[in-house]
């Protein structure tokens, strides 16, 4: 890829992924970016760097631009690996004078690179460097997603370089939001946040109301991952309003495996409940669903049902793994509720049951259980499981 002009002498120097299908545990089916952008003024500042096997793209791109050895800082938005995993070669070929982080920033680098004598400059929210006709400040959102993070504005461009707020995995030869359908680029935004940032909607909410307090003007986002907000920064901005309110839609979400399709026969049953009442639904088997893009799906539903037969003792193994997931992830006000079914002992609708309560929703009781094959006698259980959840979740206030 060739390097791209952002905004007058700040350019994109990343490098593309295409290949790469997991993301620690989150499925990236059509790959994602590793943006790094250099600001050229009387002082040259590379703004983050690529994950390591990508480091000669990073190189050739900005010795089109200029000389290593001219970039006088490097600011380190990110520590995690992705971001950082080039900047020990980095650093050894340019000699920065600064290499600029937060004070947890420059605690990971240490213990990531065992490099105490690298030329640390750590900053503070609200502080400012000045490059020349141009300048950097910086804007700490720890745990957006690490402790270490933190955010880089251009205030004479009105760019926001947002580490891995607002971005997405999505590999493309475009870099920017309007040379490519917003229909698309949305939703691989959600499947983002709703991965990696849910657990954190608390902080997102503190990040947007530091934005207003400090008063900065927004013209360009231009995140570590995807696509660059060049045309829609409101649009963003505006969803992960939403998505960190965990504003949800009148929609439901039933999540399930099966051994011999009883507890899928279940599952269309309770969906019908809840299509009864209004809501849109969706059926997700796991045997053949991603945990990544059921969790999309659940970011803005208000009800989630969870269905699993009975496996020695326990749940089927598939389920586990997607309640271990949420539970990570934290969603919150959502009504719940379990069924399930079973050959002669029949916990798993009590294993999911309580794994529902330790997630803080409003959980509809009792579950539906079925020993063995269901009936059209026992399926009403089912159908009306599905309505009470209808029932409950119309009473959310998006």
């Amino acid at each position: 890829m060739q390097p791209v002009e952002i905004k007058k002498d700040i350019h994109w120097v990343g490098a593309v992924d295409w290949d790469i299908r997991d993301f620690h545990g989150y499925s990236t089916p059509k790959g994602t970016t590793y943006n790094a952008f250099l600001i050229m003024d009387e002082k040259i500042a590379l703004v983050d760097t690529v994950k390591k096997p990508f480091l000669d793209d990073l190189v050739r791109n900005i010795q089109k631009l200029t000389s290593l050895k001219k970039i006088d800082y490097i600011i380190v938005n990110h520590v995690e690996m992705d971001h950082s995993g080039s900047l020990p070669v980095l650093i050894d070929m340019i000699q920065p004078e600064k290499v600029i982080c937060s004070s947890m920033g420059k605690k990971a680098l240490i213990e990531h690179f065992h490099r105490p004598d690298w030329p640390y400059e750590v900053v503070e929210t609200g502080q400012t460097i000045s490059l020349g006709k141009k300048s950097v400040q910086f804007i700490e959102v720890r745990m957006l997603h690490w402790p270490d993070s933190m955010v880089t504005y251009v205030p004479e461009d009105q760019l926001l370089l947002s580490s891995d707020g607002f971005g997405q995995h999505w590999a493309t030869c475009e870099r920017f939001d309007d040379q490519v359908d917003i229909n698309e680029l949305l939703p691989h935004a959600a499947k983002y946040y709703a991965n990696i940032l849910l657990l954190y909607s608390p902080l997102v909410q503190k990040l947007l109301a530091n934005v207003q307090k400090l008063g900065l003007k927004i013209d360009m986002i231009a995140p570590d991952h995807g696509l660059i907000w060049r045309s829609h920064p409101d649009k963003i901005l505006g969803a992960y309003d939403q998505w960190s309110k965990q504003v949800a839609k009148n929609k439901a979400v039933v999540i399930y495996d099966t051994m011999w399709h009883s507890t899928e026969t279940m599952a269309q049953s309770v969906a019908d409940g809840l299509m009864e009442e209004g809501l849109s639904v969706k059926l997700f088997n796991m045997k053949v669903n991603h945990r990544s893009d059921v969790m999309t799906e659940l970011l803005d539903s208000k009800a989630v049902i969870l269905g699993s037969p009975t496996l020695n003792n326990g749940i089927l193994p598939s389920m586990a793994d997607i309640i271990c997931y949420m539970k990570g992830l934290k969603p919150a006000n959502k009504v719940a509720a379990a069924f399930g079914s079973y050959g002669w002992s029949g916990e798993a609708v009590k294993i999911m049951t309580e794994a529902l309560h330790e997630m803080k929703f409003n959980v509809v009781e009792p579950g539906a259980r079925i020993q063995f094959a269901p009936n059209a006698d026992s399926l009403k259980g089912c159908y009306e499981l599905g309505r009470k959840v209808g029932m409950a979740a119309k009473e959310i206030v998006s």
